[in-house]
Formats: structure tokens, sequence, C-alpha cells
């Protein structure tokens, strides 16, 4: 029986394209192949992805797992038409925080979600959540493209994502081993990273500056590419670091910055003191705390201020861990030390905290 109410266009003039879904469905599929891995063949198309643990080689695994977003750094992406680079942050933003816990990252899913589905646009989308993918050495083995007009409007669109990963039992890395004495080596950012972007878009807004003119901080790329440079996936060079030198700790810096970060890694009795002038503070930061007159303890509370990750270890063995991480292609600075906490309110203490704002 038909309704001649319900015809074959009628999704379409609700404003929901299914021809569009499936020809960005055809399209990615070659991106989702191109991650594969042990342990999954990243087809597309089914109602679950199905991964072969016992395929990777783990003995006595436990499964870790992470989700996360993009954030309000997609308003740039829309506003300037630069959408490559967006997925990596998809990516960065669960793999980084698993890999802390030397996870080691084994799929990943993403749900882009649009008012109306601009297949090119969602292409460069996914083919930037697909190279995150590889530089993590995930899976990218499944996903959702959601058309909802009447929620999202005009080109917004929103990007988040599900990471799971694998570690063996006996060698989780929680922070537990951490002691007075332990030296705190921080990683280099590739910029702001994926926080803080309210506060990057309000202090852009109010200074009226343009996403697409040269950065005042950095002339060589736009404004607007310099914010938008993606999150640096730490993933590889961590699995090898902790292959090498006993590493007691990991921290993500994100939302919360250094401030809210690396506490979470600290047994109750220690606390750190990090040095501010032990790296060089990126020119971005400086901008932002100049321009948006931030103060420095907004700033190591909202931004990873040049450093995206950190990494605990035995002082005897901070050489051969930057040795390593340098080898690897990661600019790595010691910038703190674990001490005793001498109470519950000193947890972070911060040395030479005036050069965050310049």
């Amino acid at each position: 029986m038909t309704n001649s109410s319900l015809s074959k266009d009628a999704y379409a003039k609700a404003g929901v394209n299914i021809d569009a879904g499936n020809e960005l469905v055809r399209r990615i599929k070659p991106l989702a192949k191109s991650t594969a891995r042990r342990g999954a063949d990243a087809g597309l198309g089914g109602f679950g992805a199905f991964f072969d643990i016992k395929a990777t080689g783990y003995k006595d695994p436990l499964i870790v797992s992470s989700n996360d977003g993009v954030g309000t750094k997609l308003k740039i992406a829309i506003e300037t038409g630069l959408h490559d680079g967006i997925g990596i942050d998809c990516v960065a933003m669960c793999v980084n925080d698993l890999v802390v816990s030397r996870a080691e990252p084994l799929f990943f899913l993403d749900y882009f979600a649009c008012g109306k589905l601009d297949v090119d646009v969602a292409e460069r989308v996914i083919a930037g959540v697909a190279e995150g993918c590889r530089q993590a050495g995930a899976a990218l083995v499944g996903g959702e493209t959601a058309e909802l007009p009447g929620l999202y409007t005009n080109d917004d669109y929103d990007l988040a994502g599900f990471s799971v990963g694998a570690v063996e039992r006996d060698e989780v890395i929680t922070g537990k081993n951490v002691q007075a004495g332990d030296v705190v080596i921080g990683l280099m950012s590739n910029g702001v990273h994926s926080n803080g972007y309210s506060l990057v878009r309000k202090i852009v807004n109010d200074g009226g500056h343009d996403y697409k003119k040269p950065a005042p901080f950095e002339k060589a790329v736009t404004l607007g590419e310099a914010l938008l440079r993606p999150t640096r996936i730490y993933v590889k060079p961590l699995l090898a670091l902790c292959k090498a030198v006993n590493v007691n700790a990991m921290a993500h810096i994100t939302g919360g910055g250094l401030l809210e970060n690396i506490p979470r890694v600290l047994p109750d009795n220690l606390g750190v003191t990090i040095d501010c002038t032990a790296w060089q503070l990126s020119p971005v930061f400086g901008w932002l705390a100049t321009e948006g007159n931030i103060t420095a303890t907004d700033m190591v509370r909202t931004f990873n201020c040049g450093i995206g990750m950190i990494v605990v270890v035995k002082a005897g063995d901070a050489a051969a861990a930057q040795a390593q991480l340098k080898a690897a292609g990661v600019e790595n600075a010691i910038i703190g030390k674990v001490e005793a906490r001498k109470s519950n309110d000193e947890i972070m203490h911060f040395v030479g905290l005036e050069k965050l704002c310049p």
C-alpha cells in the first residue's frame, strides 16, 4: 500500500539528503581502508564494527577507552573553509588520552553531525580523521554521519570521536610509581591544540582580527592557518619511549592546562615544581596573553602554553628519555621536578610564571 504523501523525496523535502549520505560513505571507504591494521580490516557499511583483539598479539590486555570532540575550534574551520586538519584534532584528543596509560590505540569511530550535508566538506573532515588514525596506528572502523536540520544551521557541523586501546595488564602506567626526585619532561605542542578556543575566538573577535590575514605573531601564515594547526599526536613516540625507559607517569595537557592536568597523575603526597623558563614560549601564546590581557594563572589553567604532553621519569633516566624523544622528532625539555607536597593546596608550584605573560 502506498501513501502519496510519502514520495521518494519526502525525506529530502524535510532537509535530509539520503543520496548525499550514500555518496559520502562511498568516498570515505578508501580512507578507512588506508587505516587497516592487525585486528581490523577497516571496512565500512555494516551495523557494527568487529575487531579481533587476539590478532594483535596481546596476552592479558586491559581495554582502555576515550571519547572527545574538537570544540569551538570548529567555528574557525567553518569560517575560513579550512577543514583538512580538524579530523586530526578529533583523533588526537582521544588517542593522546589513551597513551598516557601506555595503551596502544586499536580503533576509532567518528561522529559527524551537520544541518545540511556538504559532501565535499565532510570528505575533507573525514580524510583528516583517517590521517589522524594513521599517525596513531589505529583503524578507522566506522562512524556516523547525521544530517540534522533544525538542530544545526547554515554551514555548522560538529565532530566527535571514540577510540579504544589496549595495554598488557602488567604494563599499565597509572602514576602510582612516581616518587619525589623524579623529573618532568615536557613535550612541545604544535600550538593551541584543541582547548581554550572559546577564549581564543573572543580575543580574535574583540580585537577585530581577520582569520584570513597574516597572523600577527607569524607572518608566513594566516591567522586562521596558525590557529587551526592540528593537535600533535604523541602515540608512537611515547609507546616507543615506554619500551626504552621506565616511565612513571604521563599527562595529556588539554582543558585545564598545566595547572589541572599534571596533578591527575600524581600520588596524593606529591607535588610538582614547574620552571616556566625551561622552554621557549610559542609566539601564539604570547600574543594571546597580551591581546587578551590574560593573567599568568589563567594561561596555565586554560592553555597548554607550548607543552602538549608531560612525561615523569626517574632523574637517572631523563637523559635517555630525552634522547629517545628527540630521535623520534619530538622536541622536549626538562621542565620540572616532583617533590613532597607541603599541603593539599600546594600541588603545583610555578617558577618564572610571569614569562607566560610577556
